[in-house]
């Protein structure tokens, strides 16, 4: 655990290596092959997952392993100022990024010719939705059944008034001096997403880092206890 120096509490009441309340639940959608539903903070998120299937985008199928593809959207009500329904340029990018962050957990080697499709939607959005909908999605890719080395688990840590933090609320992350999002595999400490945007010293990138693959650690745990849950409940 990085020491915080500044014992001071951030606007929302939170220390500085605290996350945002978490509730995360497995299985929520009965038409999906796997689904989850997360809640950090002011954010929720909703994911289904359908497949392995055949695609009719023949174009976007390997034969040797099956494709990952994700569609994340934020709904037109999930932001105070109304949002224009349908894909834009920052939701195409994260959809990219997401799909390459879950893919190094996959098994799909045994599924040639087939597409995993994972939507995410953000209902309501507070600062951090491509790590909540990363951390869902692994979920719901769990809960369908489909081979995984590893769960994939997202956070963020930042700069804020000069101090590094965890989980970066919306005004943080928008007043705030940087952003670290980062994704690991929590066995191996893999990394397969990190990002960095803003001005950051050489020690303070490592801070934030290891700050944020510490909150990884923690919302892995609920993870875990959320797909414990919804395998209990089917036996």
């Amino acid at each position: 655990m990085i020491p915080i120096t500044n014992k001071e509490k951030r606007e929302d009441g939170r220390a500085h290596d605290e996350i945002r309340p978490l509730k995360i639940e497995a299985g929520v959608l009965e038409r999906a092959d796997g689904s989850a539903y997360l809640e950090v903070g002011g954010n929720k998120v909703l994911v289904a997952v359908y497949g392995p299937r055949e695609s009719y985008i023949r174009r976007l199928l390997k034969p040797n392993t099956g494709v990952i593809r994700c569609r994340y959207n934020m709904a037109p009500f999930s932001v105070d100022d109304r949002k224009r329904p349908g894909p834009d340029r920052r939701s195409n990018e994260i959809s990219k990024i997401t799909a390459e962050a879950l893919r190094p957990s996959l098994m799909l080697e045994g599924f040639p010719r087939s597409m995993v499709d994972v939507f995410i939607e953000v209902i309501e959005a507070e600062g951090g939705t491509r790590c909540a909908g990363i951390t869902a999605a692994s979920v719901a890719l769990a809960d369908a059944g489909i081979p995984m080395k590893d769960l994939v688990v997202a956070c963020a840590a930042g700069k804020v008034n000069n101090e590094i933090v965890l989980d970066l609320s919306e005004k943080e992350d928008k007043e705030g001096q940087a952003d670290v999002p980062v994704a690991i595999m929590p066995r191996t400490e893999e990394i397969t997403l990190l990002q960095s945007d803003g001005d950051l010293k050489e020690d303070e990138f490592e801070k934030a880092l290891e700050l944020a693959m510490e909150g990884c650690r923690q919302l892995n745990k609920v993870q875990v206890e959320a797909l414990k849950t919804r395998y209990a409940k089917d036996v």
